[in-house]
């Protein structure tokens, strides 16, 4: 008799297998709960960093949300990714603003676009969200045009509502971005994060973990914070191992990842955040390898690990968890089977574009 399993099955099946096979060396993590994080909110299902994705990811069971945060030209704190907005908004569709249009170099990196920081927040407030991958999420384009850009202030207060009407805790995980180049336009972004968390009530009590891949405004934050803040911790953001924090050019993230290199981290921060693939890195045919000492390393430097960033599609998964469906097909099975292998190996939370997948993988 002959045995035949649907794509679907064979790839359940497969990534379970493989899920099982990366567990053998299980590392227990150091937190007493592991978190999931709504990266961008659930940015799988709609545009990033509107208040339709943070609303999704809190109703998913995310235990954080996360708002990457720039700075307008009046210095009102704004959620984008990055701080150039072409991608991400209707900006090119305004001619009032074609002439804004610029080349600068950020971090090294020369860009051109549309800048938050050449706006005031009464004119961000004029633009609308749009899908930033839209090739590969389809679904999420057609909200284009629909939500605003939103203030840190904003969505405090919605965390807020959603928090209390929920009847759980939401916590809140901001990035400050690109804080050299924010402080060399005079727009330094730590004091005001500080002094938005201050102000609101919530935000006194309620988890925030403030992040950054720079090094200099964590030390900053460390300092300012003192014993004042319990409820605010801070993460270290880990990029590529060959590159470094933009505001310390002679420090790789390789060094920062060494055992020394981390117990440096935990003088000022609470956790990290490494890429994904800096925990279990991929084999030469793509398929997810065996897990580095990285975990167990931060867990000995007193360290929690924070993962970026599991997201559902193809495309972006290990090549023994994709299903035959295509390189922008969502893939919920192997999304959960490929979180678990990094469950197993120790994480303490995680990042993920779709936090009810994410839930499912912690809640079995």
């Amino acid at each position: 008799m002959t045995i035949r399993l649907s794509s679907c099955v064979l790839a359940a099946v497969m990534g379970t297998l493989a899920m099982s096979a990366h567990a053998q060396s299980s590392t227990p993590p150091l937190a007493h709960k592991v978190l999931v994080i709504g990266h961008r909110g659930a940015s799988a299902l709609r545009p990033e960093h509107t208040l339709a994705s943070y609303a999704k990811a809190i109703e998913d069971g995310a235990d954080f949300i996360e708002p990457d945060l720039v700075s307008t030209k009046d210095g009102a704190l704004v959620a984008r990714h990055e701080n150039e907005i072409g991608g991400t908004t209707d900006v090119a569709s305004h001619p009032e603003f074609a002439a804004r249009r610029a080349t600068k170099t950020i971090d090294g990196v020369s860009v051109t676009g549309w800048f938050t920081e050449d706006f005031t927040l009464d004119e961000l407030k004029t633009l609308r969200a749009r899908e930033r991958l839209p090739e590969i999420r389809k679904e999420n384009a057609r909200y284009d045009g629909q939500f605003q850009l939103v203030t840190f202030d904003e969505i405090i207060d919605f965390v807020a509502a959603e928090s209390a009407a929920r009847g759980r805790v939401v916590g809140i995980i901001p990035e400050i971005k690109h804080s050299t180049y924010f402080i060399g336009l005079g727009l330094p972004m730590e004091d005001k994060v500080l002094a938005t968390i201050d102000a609101h009530t919530y935000t006194r009590t309620a988890p925030v973990e403030i992040q950054s891949f720079e090094v200099g405004n964590l030390r900053y934050l460390r300092g300012k914070l003192g014993k004042s803040h319990p409820n605010v911790t801070l993460l270290q953001l880990i990029e590529a191992p060959a590159s470094h924090p933009a505001d310390e050019p002679g420090l790789t993230y390789a060094t920062m990842m060494s055992p020394a290199g981390l117990k440096t981290v935990a003088t000022y921060a609470d956790a990290i955040g490494p890429a994904t693939r800096s925990i279990i890195p991929l084999n030469a045919d793509g398929s997810l390898g065996k897990p580095t000492a990285l975990v167990r390393d931060a867990h000995a430097a007193g360290l929690l690990v924070h993962p970026y960033t599991f997201r559902p599609e193809n495309h972006f998964l290990a090549k023994d968890f994709r299903s035959t469906a295509g390189d922008a097909a969502r893939n919920d099975a192997g999304s959960i089977a490929e979180i678990r292998a990094y469950l197993a190996a120790g994480i303490d939370a995680f990042f993920t574009d779709d936090p009810a997948l994410g839930r499912k993988a912690l809640d079995r």
